[in-house]
């Protein structure tokens, strides 16, 4: 009896042993495959992150032109002028100096409502301009500036300022198809009551000495009219940082005198 049943023990246990050791090292590799298989979704993420974020890019500028498109112009204000003021010299200069560049109320005039025409606004803030053009008789200077962001633009005001202007001389005050040098002799030469014209001609004809801006009683800007992408001038940094520039050549010192107001057409 103990012959017989040793064998069936001793077998029993030596053939269970085997298949046990195999059962615990089999799921060893496929634990090893699993671990690999996060790393390779890992290096497919940053793909789509990418194209995610170029996707609310575009969306992004869709929605900007969607909102200037669908959004009611707003009339300018002096605090419009003067915010863009602080926000342009901000970087260069102190605290101090910022201060110094706030102009009184008093320098300004009625802005435009977005009701006026040019010849009725003009009418409006200067209702005794015939006696004002009559007895101005100085060479080399106008009585009143309108700046606006382009040759074509100015050209537009000039058609649009009939009503107003009269007999009264204008003159253009671009560079478009027009020399310096041949503006200088014109305003050398003879009397002028309005300039219309942009910024950066402006101030070159200020710097060459053929436009004095003593004599100047009115400075308006064009200020609400937006071109075909929907941009006020002051909304074009080159038109915006010449107007800057020409407000530093004397126009400053002469809104705080007083002796020049300006008005946000």
């Amino acid at each position: 009896m103990k012959f017989s049943i040793s064998p069936e023990a001793s077998d029993g246990e030596g053939e269970g042993d085997p298949e046990m050791t195999k059962q615990e090292t089999a799921p060893a590799p496929a634990l090893s495959r699993k671990t690999k298989q996060p790393k390779e979704c890992f290096l497919i993420q940053p793909k789509e992150t990418k194209e995610g974020a170029t996707k609310t890019r575009r969306r992004r500028k869709k929605k900007i032109t969607d909102v200037l498109a669908k959004s009611e112009p707003k009339p300018g204000t002096p605090d419009d002028l003067q915010k863009l003021m602080k926000d342009y010299y901000s970087t260069n200069r102190s605290v101090i100096e910022l201060e110094e560049l706030n102009l009184p109320d008093s320098c300004f005039l009625k802005a435009n409502d977005m009701t006026h025409s040019l010849s009725s606004y003009l009418k409006e803030i200067c209702p005794k301009w015939v006696k004002l053009r009559k007895n101005h008789n100085e060479k080399k200077s106008v009585l009143m500036l309108i700046i606006c962001s382009s040759a074509v633009r100015a050209l537009e005001l000039i058609r649009s300022m009939t009503a107003f202007r009269g007999d009264s001389k204008v003159m253009k005050l671009f560079a478009k198809h027009i020399k310096v040098q041949e503006q200088v002799k014109l305003l050398e030469k003879r009397v002028v009551h309005l300039g219309v014209g942009t910024p950066g001609r402006i101030k070159e004809l200020i710097k060459q000495g053929g436009l004095n801006l003593n004599p100047l009683k009115f400075l308006v800007f064009d200020w609400n009219w937006r071109d075909q992408k929907l941009r006020r001038m002051m909304d074009i940094p080159e038109i915006r940082k010449e107007v800057f520039e020409l407000l530093e050549m004397g126009v400053l010192s002469l809104c705080k005198s007083e002796s020049l107001k300006l008005g946000l057409f």
